[in-house]
């Protein structure tokens, strides 16, 4: 399989090995039972310790071995890089090039094999010597592998971060060099010295002088934290990311794509579209059964206690496949392939700790689930049982020993399905969405560097998500810097959660949107502090207290409901909390109501009109603006997705998005989505309850009508009669 067949397939793949290589013979066996099964792609890890122990002297062997017998089979090679795991004698050429931590020494660890993680945190790549080493290895690499024409596919970085606070206990990287790069940075952003401390508040007399706050807890939401980060997140890494996709393209000759992929997006980080520019594209990994909940969850298990089927699964698949794809495919540019770069194939097995062994239901609901989303390959993690103790056995589609297990049957099973109609799921066919939830870098930078914001920030932007999905939304994410993008007027509602620090210029462009014929729905406290953290008198950013039509009048916590307190602090003293609430509709949403979480803002509507109302109080408004409308909700509402979740809340958000003209897609009681290209659709069909749904879909119009598994569907007058087993997914494959 060559690059040119290998973009008409449905990339169906499984990663054969990670170092320590089990014997080549049994990597052969695995290959070639993958290609019966009908398997189209194996991923490779690399790892430059282990390929270059000693400067220059580099031995990819053993992949061109792996790589030339996958020929044999018409099997494509997915390779991946792993730099950080570095030979030991680059360490010693250049001992500066250790990351530095927080607290201004050097971190030590050098990773000895590819668990922990990958090698991370790896040396800093911002030293030049480390730099130009790692770029001539993967030259080499490539040139070397990239004689292989079923090589079809670079990964430049797998689950794409530095994870060093759990790895070596503190943040990273603060050597000389990466601060050289942010001042430089900063210099850039802000023009002159003059300009960075007016916008900080600051009196740096020289740029030298200019340095990150190493506080051991910075939480104080100072203006230095969030430009840190920011440049930690989406320059530093970005610039990474860039060298390698470079280095690769310089040196291969047939131009094969890049990308990298995350171990899973940062639900209200605009990171990931950082990352999507730095190559082709952005991929993640997905393991639904490895922690589907979230602290503040209902039905997350407390310690002892077992976790109810139904609850789980459900997250299982939204959280763990639906969310984390949306998100992914959002992040994209439009018509760039979303890649499930791994996919859990087995059991999550950690140290002792051994997870469930997927059936050959959680596959199926999990592929489908991520097809439904826009997946357009998908690579499974493992092919065989871990050997390293710390994942012992877990993980893969095979166990230890044998040829098959049903999961891996199923795998198979549903892989060639979707292979037989690789020209509709093999390539980006997402139709688009008519609602869109906002994602903002810079509101997210300052929410993380205050105590809970970064927690509530990702908590209401993950609830709007869930709130649509179970409704029968389709929902795509856009990052506030494709405001300019004229497909981003198209959307018939924007929804802004948590928008704590907004920047004036953000709010003009939102301002924009309404007056094109848009919707924009706030929640509480629309840029309460400015786009350097700091806050603004009246409570309320000036542009956004314009676009609203409102004055704010009050803002306090409320409870919540039967004396809960997942994400509430304890009280200091009397009367810090208002008691639990419900907030009434008002105008276009009489009769709905929505319960309160966190706070309750209050408004004086000046050219705006009450949407909601706490008492006598005004707790939401409602204002037209040019040829759309401003909605503004005086709380979180996004938080009942997941937290406290409850029909009238639901019904309230689906009632507030028929307002703006956006109706959900569902058949009865299933949640429908699709994939579409001129002629040919598929209808992914989603049950989320316990129960079996027997269903009746309006299918007129189409000259052919198939389940994409086989299963039965009986078609009768444009009408086709299915049943969709509880927690399942089914497909229809639609022709004209």
């Amino acid at each position: 399989m060559n690059v040119e067949q290998f973009a008409k397939v449905f990339p169906l793949g499984s990663h054969l090995c990670r170092e320590p290589m089990p014997p080549l013979g049994e990597l052969v066996r695995d290959m070639e039972n993958l290609k019966r099964r009908g398997f189209n792609l194996i991923k490779l890890q690399e790892h430059w310790a282990i390929d270059e122990p000693l400067e220059g002297q580099c031995d990819f062997s053993r992949y061109e071995e792996l790589i030339a017998h996958a020929a044999t089979l018409d099997l494509g090679v997915y390779l991946g890089l792993t730099c950080e795991q570095a030979p030991g004698w680059l360490w010693r050429k250049y001992p500066d090039c250790r990351m530095v931590g927080r607290n201004g020494l050097p971190i030590i660890y050098e990773a000895p094999s590819t668990l922990p993680s990958d090698g991370k945190p790896g040396p800093c790549y911002d030293h030049p010597g480390a730099m130009a080493q790692q770029l001539a290895f993967i030259q080499r690499l490539v040139r070397t592998l990239g004689r292989f024409e079923n090589v079809v596919v670079w990964n430049t970085w797998q689950e794409i971060g530095y994870w060093a606070e759990g790895l070596v206990g503190q943040p990273v990287c603060y050597c000389d060099h990466t601060l050289a790069a942010w001042r430089e940075w900063l210099q850039a952003k802000y023009g002159d010295l003059d300009g960075l401390n007016r916008a900080w508040g600051h009196r740096y007399g020289d740029w030298s002088y200019v340095i990150p706050n190493r506080s051991h807890r910075p939480s104080h939401c100072l203006p230095q934290d969030a430009d840190w980060q920011y440049f930690m997140d989406n320059v530093q890494i970005a610039h990474v990311l860039r060298a390698r996709a470079q280095a690769i393209r310089e040196a291969d000759p047939l131009g094969r794509p890049v990308f990298a992929h995350k171990g899973g997006p940062i639900i209200g980080s605009g990171q990931d579209w950082t990352y999507a520019r730095c190559q082709d594209f952005l991929g993640s990994s997905a393991y639904p059964a490895w922690g589907p909940f979230r602290a503040w969850d209902d039905g997350r298990p407390e310690s002892g206690r077992r976790a109810d089927r139904e609850t789980a699964l459900v997250a299982e698949m939204w959280d763990g496949v639906a969310l984390r794809y949306d998100y992914m495919r959002s992040c994209n540019r439009r018509g760039a392939p979303v890649w499930a770069a791994e996919f859990q194939g087995g059991p999550v097995s950690t140290g002792f700790h051994k997870g469930r062994v997927p059936a050959p239901e959680d596959i199926r609901r999990w592929m489908l689930t991520a097809a439904a989303s826009g997946v357009t390959a998908l690579s499974f993690w493992v092919t065989r049982a871990e050997i390293m103790a710390a994942e012992a056995n877990g993980f893969s589609l095979l166990d230890s020993a044998g040829e098959t297990t049903p999961r891996f049957e199923e795998a198979s099973r549903v892989g060639r399905a979707l292979n037989r109609h690789a020209d509709l799921l093999g390539q980006p066919t997402w139709p688009g969405a008519e609602v869109a939830i906002l994602v903002d870098e810079g509101n997210y930078q300052f929410c993380t560097s205050m105590v809970q914001g970064g927690e509530h920030l990702a908590y209401s932007t993950r609830g709007w998500h869930r709130l649509l999905w179970e409704s029968g939304l389709s929902v795509d994410f856009l990052e506030t810097s494709e405001l300019d993008e004229p497909y981003s007027a198209a959307y018939k509602a924007l929804i802004l959660p948590f928008p704590l620090s907004l920047s004036e210029e953000l709010v003009a462009k939102l301002a924009r949107y309404v007056a094109g014929g848009g919707n924009l729905i706030s929640e509480a406290c629309p840029g309460r502090m400015d786009a350097h953290g700091l806050c603004v008198r009246g409570e309320l950013s000036p542009g956004a207290a314009a676009l609203f039509g409102v004055r704010q009048t009050g803002l306090t916590m409320v409870r919540e409901p039967q004396g809960g307190a997942r994400w509430s602090p304890p009280e200091r003293t009397w009367g810090e909390y208002l008691d639990e609430a419900t907030l009434a509709g008002r105008g276009p949403l009489q009769g709905h109501t929505a319960r309160a979480n966190v706070y309750i803002e209050t408004f004086d509507c000046l050219d705006s009109a009450p949407l909601l109302a706490y008492g006598d109080a005004v707790a939401g408004t409602v204002r037209a603006a040019g040829q759309g409308r401003a909605w503004l909700l005086g709380t979180y509402l996004g938080h009942n997705g997941a937290a406290y979740r409850g029909e009238p809340t639901a019904a309230f958000v689906r009632a507030l998005l028929a307002e703006c003209g956006v109706a959900p897609a569902r058949a009865d009681r299933l949640l429908l989505r699709k994939r579409a290209m001129p002629g040919k659709e598929a209808w992914f069909l989603t049950n989320p309850t316990a129960d079996a749904i027997a269903a009746r879909v309006d299918v007129s119009g189409w000259g052919q009508v198939e389940d994409l598994l086989g299963e039965p569907l009986e078609l009768d007058g444009g009408q086709a009669a299915l049943t969709v087993p509880g927690l399942d997914v089914r497909a229809l494959i639609l022709q004209r």
